[in-house]
């Protein structure tokens, strides 16, 4: 950018010296072009300074907000992991829906409700957390920080909540069990060489974990094209040390999506749940539920719970919001399986209005990894506090003492409010 402003402003220049030194009939329309090439320059410095302002002053006081930590990791990190991390599919149309769909949700306090002792603590599965407050699985931890997921396992542990390590993480499942005691899930991606999952879903219970997170949203990797012009090549994942060959998918460039289709299982189906149930005593959540139709025939091949989420926009783009969709979800099942929730959580309040809805707790991905990228275990454990110390407040402030406090009736959705506008 900083090559073609240099070009821009050489061209003003030169254009400014031609249109003093000229009185031909098109002297105004050059005229006319160099102001809207001073315009942009002088936009775009101001931009820039805008930005650099705003950083140097998250740098001095450090962030006050989950949002800030996002541009902090910009800043600590090579723009092709920053991409990787934060780069949503095609036109990342669902990228941005997913943030600005609870904006569109208005919440309903109620006064004069004692509240001079909030309790944020709940249960997922049967597992006492301190707050609705999960981390989700993400890929690749080490890109962000030399110690990776078990960086993270360890502010999870501090912060008493539940991480999901991913199947694709940069340590190992024995590595982030040895880090720490906490409760833990794994999520897991079915491969073409079913034997692999298996080894996989045996090693997690044997080292402690307590439930099985089925990705299956992901027949195929979705169009990451920040990826594709970064040409990212991702490093070998540990987990598969000794159980998989992957040479062959690190030839050329951007190899993400050409190791998922070498890789991945297109044809894995309802059916296969049996066949996942048959290799472990685990309890199996699906992800990746975003209609009623999915939700009711998870209920009933088993499935020990949902969770509601558009893999962070990163698979298919104009998918709803998975805030949009998750009253659906939590109305088909029916209360006979918990509903988890993903996508968009930036805020406590974003936490209050998916609990109210129906959420038993929310995850937390892309903050996560902001926080990892910025501080080091330090800024996960911040990154979740915040958001603990928001949602307190705002239970406080809307009359909820505890979370069962927080009703459908706390929150108004943008449906429910046209009617009264009309």
């Amino acid at each position: 950018m900083s090559k073609c402003l240099f070009c821009v402003k050489k061209c003003a220049s030169n254009q400014s010296t031609s249109i003093r030194n000229q009185s031909s009939p098109n002297t105004k329309f050059h005229a006319f072009i160099f102001q809207i090439v001073q315009a942009t320059i002088v936009s775009y410095n101001k931009n820039k300074e805008g930005k650099q302002s705003k950083l140097m002053d998250i740098m001095a006081v450090g962030p006050v907000n989950v949002n800030e930590f996002q541009e902090l990791a910009r800043e600590a990190l090579p723009k092709m992991h920053y991409d990787f991390y934060a780069g949503g599919a095609e036109d990342q149309h669902t990228l941005k829906e997913n943030v600005e769909a609870f904006r569109r949700i208005t919440i309903q306090p109620r006064i004069l409700v004692d509240v001079s002792r909030i309790d944020l603590s709940t249960t997922v599965l049967g597992y006492n957390i301190s707050a609705p407050i999960m981390i989700a699985p993400t890929a690749l931890h080490k890109l962000a920080h030399p110690e990776g997921e078990v960086a993270t396992a360890r502010a999870a542990a501090a912060c008493k909540t539940i991480m999901v390590l991913s199947f694709t993480s940069s340590c190992t499942v024995e590595e982030v069990s040895s880090s720490c005691n906490a409760v833990r899930f794994f999520q897991l991606y079915v491969y073409k060489r079913r034997d692999i999952a298996a080894v996989l879903v045996q090693r997690a219970e044997k080292n402690g974990y307590k439930a099985i997170v089925l990705t299956a949203d992901t027949p195929r990797l979705g169009r990451r094209e920040a990826d594709i012009r970064n040409k990212m090549v991702a490093p070998r994942l540990k987990n598969l040390e000794g159980l998989l060959s992957i040479e062959a998918a690190f030839d050329n460039g951007s190899n993400l999506e050409a190791y998922a289709n070498e890789t991945m299982d297109a044809s894995l189906s309802w059916k296969d749940i049996e066949w996942l149930r048959s290799i472990t005593n685990m309890p199996i959540l699906i992800k990746g539920i975003l209609t009623r139709e999915d939700a009711i025939k998870a209920a009933e091949v088993g499935i020990a719970g949902i969770v509601v989420s558009n893999h962070g926009a990163r698979q298919l783009d104009y998918t709803p919001a998975t805030i949009t969709v998750l009253e659906e979800v939590v109305h088909a099942v029916g209360g006979r399986v918990p509903v988890l929730f993903d996508g968009g959580v930036r805020r406590g309040t974003d936490v209050f209005k998916a609990l109210a809805l129906g959420a038993q707790a929310v995850l937390i991905g892309r903050p996560v990894i902001y926080g990892l990228a910025a501080k080091g275990e330090y800024g996960v454990r911040r990154v979740i506090q915040m958001l603990k110390d928001e949602l307190e407040l705002t239970m406080a402030l809307c009359g909820c003492p505890s979370v069962k406090d927080i009703t459908r009736s706390r929150v108004r959705t943008q449906r429910e409010r046209l009617p009264s506008m009309l």
